[in-house]
């Protein structure tokens, strides 16, 4: 797979190496053909540092996926011929993918009309605002509609970027660049933007860690918020908000996003049939997996399976 990341002056190497991180790193051993394609030939960056980018935008032209890394500022028009080239993109049926404010230029070009879309909380409102047929996702973290996506802020272009490779060369693999990065690669695109994730540094955030940390390594179990409470030594109450302060969402929800995503790497790998996977991950039945699917992924098992490759 051809992927080009655009380059332009003012750009934040931050933003720059997210995408190069996931799909260029010399760890990442899938064989996809990354190109930095810049508005010159050397573009500057923030900080005061320059860039030498190796190809002109219209190499991006060749790509099956172009990724806009960002933008300087929600308030300034991207650039034409940037525009130009996420145009072009589209409409040869490439994927297009904005990170962060890279949505606005998603936008701009008219990508994202009549669809789901993200951008940086900080920039949301001004995002619904300018552009009021693109339904506005003001909490997650990323957006997969296809053949468009778009993130949040910085660390969330990782997840999406991630999510991405998922898509092109499985979970599985996905994970392996997650663990090298030492990210956490179960991050879900439904994740709220703004949560608090204390580190756990007290006696009760480090029983509430383990015994989280205790259900994703076996998530079979249906142990009530009561008899996890006894575990962790506090109340009900306390623990339902040491839970919420972590995950962002009550222990039911962070449970099922749990159980789905070990499902997901179970389906890739062939783990057997729904109803096995089912019983391996923790639901019931091979239905309620299929309605776990369908609320975290809006998709049914066989239909997330079918898009995990492009191409």
């Amino acid at each position: 797979m051809r992927i080009a990341i655009l380059a332009y002056d003012g750009i934040s190497p931050f933003m720059l190496s997210t995408p190069l991180a996931v799909f260029g790193e010399p760890f990442v051993s899938n064989g996809h053909d990354v190109l930095i394609c810049g508005q010159n030939g050397r573009v500057s960056a923030t900080g005061g540092l320059f860039i030498e980018t190796p190809h002109e935008l219209k190499k991006a032209g060749e790509a099956d996926i172009v990724i806009l890394p960002g933008w300087r500022h929600a308030d300034e028009p991207v650039a034409p011929e940037i525009l130009a080239e996420i145009k072009a993109a589209g409409a040869r049926g490439a994927t297009v993918v904005g990170l962060c404010l890279g949505a606005f230029g998603l936008a701009e070009a008219g990508l994202l009309t009549g669809r789901r879309a993200t951008t940086h909380w900080a920039r949301i409102e001004t995002f619904a605002t300018r552009y009021p047929d693109i339904e506005v996702d003001p909490h997650a973290i990323f957006v997969d509609e296809g053949d468009i996506l778009t993130s949040a802020g910085i660390a969330s272009g990782l997840d999406c970027c991630l999510h991405l490779l998922a898509r092109l060369s499985g979970k599985g693999e996905a994970n392996r660049v997650a663990r090298h990065l030492v990210l956490a690669p179960q991050r879900q695109g439904e994740q709220p933007q703004l949560v608090e994730r204390p580190a756990p540094g007290s006696s009760a955030e480090l029983r509430v860690a383990e015994l989280l940390d205790g259900l994703v390594g076996d998530p079979t179990g249906v142990p009530s918020l009561d008899e996890l409470a006894d575990r962790a030594g506090m109340s009900r109450r306390s623990l339902t908000r040491h839970i919420r302060a972590r995950t962002g969402d009550n222990l039911g929800g962070w449970l099922r996003r749990a159980r789905v995503s070990r499902a997901q790497e179970m389906l890739l790998a062939g783990g057997g049939g729904l109803d096995q996977v089912a019983e391996r991950c923790g639901f019931p039945d091979a239905k309620s997996l299929r309605t776990a699917f369908r609320a975290e992924l809006g998709l049914t098992p066989m239909q997330w399976q079918a898009r995990q490759r492009l191409g």
